[in-house]
C-alpha cells in the first residue's frame, strides 16, 4: 500500500492507495507497482505540539480502525506547507512504517514546468494539485484549493504551471469579523435557507457564504478571461463541495484531488528511479541524479523553467 499525507496549516489529509495487478504486458519484475485505488482516507488537526509518539499512535489508530495494516505501507510520500511538521512527520514515518518518506520539495520529478519568477516559493500542494488536475482533466484549467487559505492554481493548455492567486480563507474571514464584533455570535458556516436573513445568525451565514461566494466567481471571471473559455475549473479542498457547487464557474468538485495529486508523483518518482538506473552494462554508467529529469521541479538557485 501507498500512504499519502497533505500537511495544511489547519488539518492533515491522509489516505491510503491500494496496490493494483500489472496491466498485460508489463514485466511484473522491472515494472513499478501501481497504487490507483483509494481505500480509505482521514482528515486529523495539524497540531505544532504533537509528539513523533502521538502521531505514531494517531496514524496506526486510524489504520486499525479502517483493518489496515500498518506493515503493508511499501512507500510513503507527503506534500506540506508547515516546515516545523516535516521532521516530526518524518521521524513518524521511520518509527512506526519502518519506510522513509518522499517529500514533495525542489528536485523532486513532477513532469510539470513552474513558470513562477521563483519555483521555490510555489507551496508543495498547489504543484501536486496542478499535477492531478491536469492529469486527469488537461488544460488549460484552474484549481480552487478551498483550505486555511483559498488559493486558485493556473495550468496552461501545455501543462504548465502558471501561477495563481492567494485569498484568505471563509474560516479566516469569519474569525476576523468575531474577533472584531462584541454583539455577533460565532455561527457554522453554511449556505443559507434563504438569502434575506431574517436573525443575526441568518443574516451572519448570508454574508459569509454568499460574501464569499461573489469573491470567487469574481476570481474566476477574470481569471476565465484571460485563460480562455475553454478553461475547467476544478474545486478541492475541505469547502469545495460547500462552495464549489454553488458557483457559475466551478464544473468539477474533487475531494481527493491533492491525494490522487501525490500518488501521481509518487508513480512518476519510481518509474525514472527505475529508468535511471542501468539494467546491463559492460562499463556500469553512474545513475542519473533525480534533478536531471526533464523538467523537475526546480531547485531555488535553479532558473525558471520554460
Amino acid at each position: 500500500m501507498l500512504l499519502v499525507i497533505d500537511v495544511g496549516n489547519t488539518n492533515t489529509v491522509l489516505g491510503v492507495f491500494e496496490r493494483v495487478a500489472h496491466r498485460p504486458g508489463e514485466d511484473v519484475t522491472t515494472d513499478p507497482a501501481r497504487y490507483e485505488r483509494l481505500v480509505a482516507n482521514w482528515r486529523v488537526g495539524s497540531h505544532l505540539n504533537r509528539t513523533v509518539d502521538e502521531y505514531g499512535v494517531i496514524f496506526r489508530n486510524l489504520f486499525s480502525m479502517d483493518n489496515l495494516e500498518v506493515s503493508a505501507v511499501h512507500g510513503i510520500v507527503i506534500s506540506s506547507v508547515v516546515p516545523p511538521l516535516d521532521s516530526v512527520l518524518r521521524q513518524v514515518c521511520e518509527r512506526y512504517f519502518n519506510t522513509k518518506p518522499l517529500f514533495i520539495e525542489p528536485g523532486v520529478k513532477t513532469g510539470m514546468p513552474v513558470l513562477y519568477d521563483n519555483p521555490a516559493e510555489v507551496g508543495a500542494d498547489r504543484i501536486v494539485n496542478g499535477v492531478a488536475a491536469f492529469e486527469k482533466y488537461g488544460g488549460p484549467c484552474v484549481i480552487v484549493d478551498f483550505g486555511t487559505a483559498t488559493t486558485f492554481d493556473c495550468i496552461s493548455k501545455k501543462g504548465e504551471y502558471m501561477g495563481g492567486v492567494i485569498c484568505p480563507g471563509i474560516g479566516i474571514s469569519a474569525d476576523a469579523l468575531f474577533q472584531r464584533t462584541a454583539r455577533l455570535p460565532r455561527v457554522e458556516i453554511r449556505k443559507p435557507a434563504r438569502m434575506i436573513g431574517t436573525n443575526t445568525v441568518g443574516s451572519l451565514q448570508s454574508g459569509l457564504y454568499y460574501g464569499y461566494l461573489g469573491l470567487v466567481d469574481g476570481i474566476l471571471e477574470r481569471l476565465v478571461d484571460e485563460l480562455g473559455e475553454e478553461t475547467l475549473v476544478i474545486a478541492t479542498g475541505g469547502l469545495g463541495s460547500l462552495i464549489g457547487t454553488a458557483s457559475h464557474f466551478i464544473k468539477e468538485v474533487d475531494e481527493f484531488l491533492t491525494l490522487e495529486g501525490l500518488r501521481i508523483i509518487w508513480d512518476r518518482n519510481q518509474s525514472f528511479r527505475r529508468e535511471a538506473t542501468p539494467k546491463v552494462a559492460k562499463t556500469p554508467a553512474p545513475a542519473k541524479p533525480l534533478n536531471a529529469a526533464a523538467k523537475p521541479w526546480p531547485s531555488p538557485k535553479a532558473p525558471k523553467t520554460r
